[in-house]
């Protein structure tokens, strides 16, 4: 025999709702969740290399994101890192990978990378090493901007080959952080075979590298962005900072020859 049973008007509602309302229940009382949380405190006391694991975790996620932003940057920019005739450039035209830094002649870490970026020079005469003048000290210090012009005045007259005597003259003196003299730029000039008396303005450059190093997100000097001059995305870009070594660099060349292929 079948028996049907009729529920009272609401009662499948009130099912539904205890049903809801049971689900919802706290798994633990608040003591328990004090206790569970003081354990997993004690926990991580006990064991801080946990910490530590868990803070290169997020740096390296972070790093991550960090990297393929300025990658869309540079993907968006690739005209003007590349091929403006007004940048000092050093290596084959047809070269596969470029090294693009913006730098601050009166910048410490630039100074510091200047030994690293010739030793890079040295170890991949295929690359093309383009040069941004980004004089961000120039406020505060004038020689910052003097050595920019100066330089950029060599590069149009004498060429890439003297472009390279000035910067590296102008590096090895050591002085940077409003150290730089006019007798230091003037002494680099000379060595580079640049002795006019008269020196173009070319504030119009530096203010378009002002421009193109705020578009990719650059916050400061040295800037470095190693990418393949075709064919560039983000799994073949890198951008590094202040106090990159010519290893570092060298990793970067190798990542943009292999995935450019």
């Amino acid at each position: 025999m079948t028996h049907t049973i009729l529920a009272a008007p609401g009662a499948a509602f009130l099912l539904f709702a205890g049903s809801v309302a049971a689900a919802q229940a706290p798994v633990f009382t608040p003591e328990q969740e004090a206790r569970i949380g003081q354990i997993a405190a004690d926990y991580m006391l006990d064991h801080p290399e946990i910490l530590v694991q868990v803070s290169q975790k997020l740096q390296a996620q972070q790093q991550e994101r960090q990297q393929k932003m300025y990658a869309l940057s540079v993907m968006g920019n690739q005209e003007a890192l590349l091929r403006d005739a007004d940048t000092p450039a050093y290596g084959p035209e047809n070269a596969k990978v470029a090294v693009i830094e913006f730098f601050d002649y009166q910048c410490i870490w630039c100074s510091k990378l200047a030994p690293e970026i010739e030793k890079a020079m040295k170890a991949n005469p295929d690359v093309r090493f383009v040069f941004k003048e980004w004089p961000i000290f120039a406020g505060k210090w004038p020689s910052s901007e003097q050595a920019a012009q100066r330089g950029l005045a060599v590069w149009k007259a004498k060429g890439e080959q003297a472009y390279m005597t000035y910067h590296n003259s102008i590096y090895h003196t050591g002085h940077a952080e409003g150290e730089l003299t006019t007798v230091d730029i003037d002494t680099a000039a000379k060595a580079a075979g640049f002795m006019e008396n008269s020196i173009p303005d070319n504030s119009a450059v530096l203010t378009r590298n002002d421009a193109l190093a705020q578009q990719l997100g650059l916050t400061g000097t040295p800037g470095l962005i190693i990418m393949p001059v075709t064919g560039a995305k983000p799994a073949n870009i890198t951008v590094l900072s202040g106090g990159t070594t010519a290893a570092q660099i060298q990793l970067a060349i190798r990542k943009a020859e292999q995935t450019s292929r």
